[in-house]
């Protein structure tokens, strides 16, 4: 991770201030006062690992305050994961109080207000990830948020075990392998943010969310096959494709276009990649399923802009793991 700011580079009576103004910009719009100015230590660390945006972040004891003036200038685009990793905070949000102590998960959402103390020595890794993303493993249940989510379950301690990796692993990683990582990180999270509840309402919305992650891992797994379509995932899963097109519809999807938007990933992420620049382009379509080279060429372009072509030739100047 790149360290986007340290205390230990700035004058001590311009340390908070400094911090403060690099926090609203790398965490999110925020009022703070710290318990005591003058001995005030942060330091802010920053990377991106497949879909997800992760902040790093340590400090002194202080007081946190996101109101409804900074919630209108947040994106709705996202949304967040607080892991402690160690110290502790303590949130509230949603009417509901949480002591987020070391190894445990939040859901934290930064279109409503918030308040936060941090302890002593509090260390935390912010995952924002795509809201429609965690929404399509989830939901949008609103009591969802501020559920904490600790190791006592075999389940969720994989689940923040992984979570807990991302720092050390990213930039490290080719970038295919971090989109599949970050992938798996929100199915992980999600499924045990979505156990934390165990009211009639969740119950309702879970089988849907868990439909979605398996419309999402079968069409995954299966990528690599020309033959593939929706039907065929329709069929694994056990359901309609008129269903399952019928929930994709909530993130603007549905299979056809699942299957094809993973495929372009997958395709643009090889073509970046310099350890796979021997691979002609055909060779990395048609090993995501492609059939149709003019198919492909129409489609990369139509999504990203740019031909396969040139994607490729500017992705070969970048070192790998920094895709």
């Amino acid at each position: 991770m790149k360290t986007v700011f340290s205390t230990s580079s700035v004058h001590p009576r311009d340390r908070f201030d400094y911090w403060h103004s690099l926090a609203c910009k790398e965490i999110v719009g925020h009022d703070s006062l710290p318990e005591n100015r003058a001995t005030f230590q942060a330091e802010i660390n920053a990377a991106k690992f497949g879909n997800l945006d992760l902040v790093e972040f340590s400090n002194s004891p202080m007081e946190v305050s996101h109101t409804l003036v900074h919630v209108g200038r947040t994106s709705p685009d996202t949304v967040f994961l607080c892991y402690q990793l160690s110290g502790s905070v303590l949130i509230v949000q949603n009417a509901r109080e949480v002591n987020l102590d070391a190894g445990s998960l939040m859901l934290l959402e930064p279109r409503l207000p918030y308040d936060a103390r941090f302890s002593q020595d509090s260390k935390t890794l912010l995952i924002k990830a795509p809201r429609r993303e965690l929404r399509a493993r989830i939901g949008g249940n609103r009591e969802l948020i501020g559920r904490r989510v600790t190791p006592e379950l075999v389940d969720d301690d994989l689940a923040l075990s992984v979570a807990a990796k991302l720092p050390s692993l990213a930039g490290r990683t080719a970038s295919i392998t971090a989109e599949m990582v970050s992938n798996h990180v929100l199915d992980l999270i999600g499924l045990s943010i979505a156990r934390t509840i165990g009211s009639a309402t969740v119950r309702l919305s879970n089988p849907k969310a868990l439909l979605l992650g398996q419309i999402r891992s079968v069409v995954e797994a299966r990528l690599a096959d020309p033959d593939l379509d929706g039907q065929k995932v329709a069929d694994i899963v056990g359901i309609s494709v008129r269903y399952a097109n019928a929930l994709l519809a909530d993130q603007d999807s549905s299979l056809r276009r699942l299957i094809l938007s993973r495929r372009l990933s997958r395709c643009r992420a090889a073509l970046a990649d310099p350890n796979e620049i021997h691979r002609t382009i055909a060779e990395i379509a048609r090993g995501w399923g492609f059939s149709d080279m003019t198919h492909f060429g129409r489609c990369f372009k139509a999504a990203y802009g740019v031909s396969a072509r040139e994607y490729q030739k500017a992705g070969s100047a970048i070192p790998a793991g920094r895709q």
